[in-house]
């Protein structure tokens, strides 16, 4: 073994930049660079699907144990949402076959939810199980071509910047879409007001649902008549929407006639009335919300996530794998301080955040208010004990 030279080609120390020492040799940079390219040819490429045979794929109830162990509650969301990504693995390996004779479509999904009830964490959490493109992007920043805002190509430009800019690797990847509602239509009379960031959205973005192949600015914002585009076929791309649709359950009461005029001994009485209500969602429903019924008919599967009730909230302070607690307690383990939370004042935050309506997303904040004192005093404590009696907002 001479130290001097690569172990591989026979270059000198003095002829290279590096030599890396191993157990019996050296190897020079440029030996590493042709290893690595060797390597990266050989690797089989299946597609960026997790599986050559469905009999490898994940089945929805895997998916679903998955998402469990983050998300506490919806099992109907969960449920639909599993099965939408375990067909859509199914279609990219169908659409492999070359002697198929069936065209498989795909389902796209939209979800509904108030804030704070889990919609964006279901579409991160499932991004980390799966093992193709991913992205989330947000409809609010989405304005009709020609107007100041981003177009609605810029959604697939965001899967490509995942993707490492590979189109065959993007074209089989996933989108969800937060904040759809924030896109539907201002006013029933579409000649009223010119509704930039509303119908016009909607309909830019038909043919993305639909599958076309769609001409994508590579940097995303706004289309130039001289700039290169990349073209994309949005037929195999998965969509997922989401979001809060504040007043929706005033638009279902209404066509179940279940409006309470005054005080209405019906709906006193029906302590589940709020998950009943949800559950008789429909197309309908959201198109008099303001989606427009072109777009509806690329959303086949609509799911709605359950409100979140106390002992929910409580679940979710403590059982998730990144649980609230959890992060705290390892947050003031790293000074060295063992941080433990009596039963009496995690009710006690829950009960707090529900008051302000913020759902799930709002229990962070009220425990990061509860142990501000703490964290700004962190050296000098060695043991921390929340109870009822010494949390004060």
């Amino acid at each position: 073994m001479n130290p001097n030279q690569c172990s591989f080609c026979g270059k000198k120390r003095n002829e290279v930049q590096m030599l890396i020492s191993g157990n019996e040799g050296f190897i020079c940079e440029n030996c590493i660079e042709q290893a690595h390219s060797i390597v990266m040819e050989n690797v089989p490429d299946n597609g960026f699907s997790p599986a050559e045979h469905v009999d490898d794929l994940k089945k929805p109830k895997e998916i679903k144990e998955y998402l469990d162990q983050y998300v506490i509650g919806q099992d109907q969301a969960k449920k639909q949402l599993s099965i939408a990504v375990y067909n859509h693995y199914k279609r990219l390996l169908h659409a492999k076959d070359e002697n198929r004779e069936v065209e498989i479509e795909k389902s796209n999904i939209i979800m509904i939810g108030e804030t704070g009830t889990g919609k964006t964490l279901l579409a991160k959490t499932i991004a980390k199980e799966l093992n193709i493109p991913f992205c989330i992007v947000d409809a609010t920043i989405l304005t009709e071509a020609g107007y100041v805002g981003e177009d609605v190509e810029s959604i697939l430009s965001r899967l490509l910047m995942v993707a490492d800019y590979d189109v065959e690797k993007a074209e089989k990847g996933i989108v969800f879409i937060d904040e759809i509602d924030k896109i539907a239509r201002k006013s029933d009379n579409p000649s009223l007001t010119r509704d930039v960031s509303g119908e016009g959205v909607q309909q830019g973005l038909l043919k993305l649902l639909e599958g076309s192949i769609v001409n994508v600015p590579p940097q995303g914002g706004r289309k130039h008549p001289d700039q290169k585009y990349i073209q994309v076929n949005t037929q195999n791309i998965l969509f997922i929407a989401g979001g809060a649709f504040d007043g929706i359950k005033e638009i279902i009461e209404r066509r179940l006639n279940k409006q309470a005029i005054g005080f209405s001994s019906e709906k006193l009485n029906k302590t589940d009335d709020d998950d009943y209500i949800l559950s008789q969602l429909n197309a309908i429903d959201l198109r008099k919300f303001g989606l427009i019924p072109e777009l509806l008919g690329r959303f086949p599967i609509v799911t709605y996530l359950d409100k979140l009730t106390k002992e929910t909230m409580i679940r979710i302070m403590k059982e998730p794998k990144n649980s609230i607690i959890n992060q705290f307690v390892e947050l003031f383990k790293m000074d060295g301080v063992d941080l433990k939370f009596s039963d009496e004042a995690i009710e006690k935050i829950v009960e707090e955040t529900m008051e302000k309506g913020l759902g799930a997303r709002g229990l962070r904040g009220t425990t990061e208010k509860v142990l501000e004192d703490y964290m700004f005093n962190i050296t000098e404590h060695e043991e921390i004990v929340l109870t009822e009696e010494n949390i004060i907002f």
